[in-house]
């Protein structure tokens, strides 16, 4: 069955309809949660919500959008709503200029992208540099360069304007490479 005919039976009750679109969909939410709370038992506590949040809400799903898109939605606001309530652990915001960094002051990097993703203490320093991020920074900035949305799927998701998008991942990607910068320059953390 294509996913439009399980969206249209999950709408009309049809119980068999939802365990395969939650099935479908698991394995990405999960994920997606998980990179945003980088927490085991947050992303799974996410992923009941989302789902329970679907089953409750799939009859105001309009089609406009990819499903996929809608259950991000979800996820954000979820992840979103645990980042308030938790608030002290992450900065208020992104809007300093002080995280904007002197060009001259940027490490030179001499390896290829290929190499840089191969390597894996590079990747740790980055996943560690984007858990720094606000959430509202680190959503938009996972949803587009991490899982490839683009920047009116991401503003629709996160449900702000385009270009507050690309304010927030400029200022996200402004950040990280400040941080990467920092790192590289003085070796470690």
């Amino acid at each position: 069955m294509s996913e439009p005919e399980l969206i249209e039976k999950a709408k009309e009750g049809n119980r068999q309809a939802l365990a395969q679109l939650v099935k479908n969909y698991e394995q990405t939410i999960y994920n997606f949660a998980f990179k945003v709370c980088r927490n085991k038992d947050r992303a799974e506590h996410t992923m009941q919500e989302t789902f329970l949040s679907m089953v409750k809400s799939i009859s105001q799903f309009s089609g406009k959008s990819k499903l996929s898109t809608w259950l991000y939605t979800i996820v954000s606001n979820h992840c979103l709503m645990q980042a308030r309530s938790n608030k002290n652990k992450f900065f208020d915001s992104l809007d300093d200029d002080e995280l904007y960094i002197d060009e001259s002051e940027i490490a030179e990097w001499k390896v290829t992208p290929d190499q840089v993703a191969e390597n894996n203490e590079l990747k740790e320093i980055l996943d560690n540099a984007i858990q720094k991020l606000p959430q509202d920074y680190k959503i938009v900035f996972l949803l587009r360069d991490v899982e490839g949305l683009s920047t009116e799927e991401t503003a629709n998701v996160v449900d702000v304007s385009v270009p507050a998008v690309k304010s927030r991942l400029h200022r996200a990607r402004a950040f990280l490479r400040s941080e990467l910068n920092k790192v590289l320059k003085n070796g470690k953390e």
